[in-house]
């Protein structure tokens, strides 16, 4: 089962290498954290918080703009396991009546979908919520 999950907290350290992003829970009450780097960070951050206009595309821009141009829309974001203290995700792009999963690093697929407007939603397994509650 997914559950859908919304973008809460930023906290980015000056001083450290992990920064930590918190999702929660759209109808419900559950937090989850996740460990990212400083540039995804400041990514979402500086989008987040519509700081930084850049001139040209940066990479989740050009992401964005790749499936646009190849006739795909980004449906969602799952996160969908976790495996050795590291998550996975997949980018759920429809393209052409077909749903297309691509493998991706949670911090970029939340990163990519705050990009749109209004933002692409972000589900997570129920099964990854159990693990990080315990």
């Amino acid at each position: 089962m997914l559950v859908e999950m919304e973008l809460s907290r930023i906290i980015i350290s000056e001083i450290g290498d992990q920064q930590v992003i918190y999702l929660r829970e759209v109808n419900g009450d559950r937090i989850f954290p996740i460990l990212i780097g400083i540039f995804e960070a400041t990514t979402i951050d500086r989008r987040v918080n519509q700081e930084f206009s850049p001139q040209r595309p940066l990479t989740h821009d050009l992401l964005k703009s790749t499936i646009e141009a190849l006739g795909g829309n980004l449906q969602d974001i799952v996160i969908t396991h976790l495996e050795d203290h590291t998550y996975y995700a997949v980018l759920r792009v429809g393209q052409d009546g077909e749903l297309i999963e691509i493998d991706s690093r949670p911090s970029d697929a939340i990163a990519l979908s705050i990009h749109y407007e209004p933002p692409v939603p972000i589900y997570v397994h129920e099964s990854v919520l159990e693990q990080t509650s315990k």
